[in-house]
């Protein structure tokens, strides 16, 4: 499955770029996150909750940055896994300034799951994707406006 959009973000393109590039920044803004550990510059580790609909655990992400383009572009790749579920996700990032002081931050992900996970189906799927994604961009508004 393949999610998009811009979302405009009131600060810099280097203040978004500095939020979105620290893992213990915008783990702060990704739902249920439990727990981060930074193992070097370009990889981290993170445990996060969730649930879609009968399928919940706790995933284990390993998470690897592949491209870092400061302070305009960079993709980065996660791997998760629960009991019997997986998911794959390959991401990008393009900003670009807007008026002074705003951001247009362009995304995209594709998302790979295997397992139970994919047994609930795009649409519930689709939806918790959207719920996550309103959740993830209005927490990046909040820290970035004070």
């Amino acid at each position: 499955m393949r999610f998009s959009g811009t979302e405009r973000i009131p600060a810099t393109r280097e203040q978004v770029w500095a939020f979105l590039t620290d893992p213990n920044a915008v783990a702060q803004c990704v739902p249920d996150v439990e727990s981060l550990e930074v193992v070097d510059p370009t990889r981290f580790k993170a445990q996060v909750r969730a649930g879609i609909g009968p399928v919940r655990g706790k995933f284990g992400f390993d998470v690897a940055w592949q491209e870092l383009t400061q302070p305009s572009r960079a993709r980065m790749t996660a791997q998760g896994k629960t009991g019997g579920s997986a998911v794959t996700v390959d991401s990008a990032m393009d900003l670009s300034a807007a008026s002074p002081g705003e951001t247009d931050l362009a995304w995209s992900a594709d998302v790979v799951v295997h397992g139970m996970i994919a047994s609930v189906g795009a649409r519930l799927l689709d939806g918790f994707a959207k719920k996550q994604t309103e959740q993830f961009f209005g927490c990046i508004r909040q820290k970035l406006t004070g």
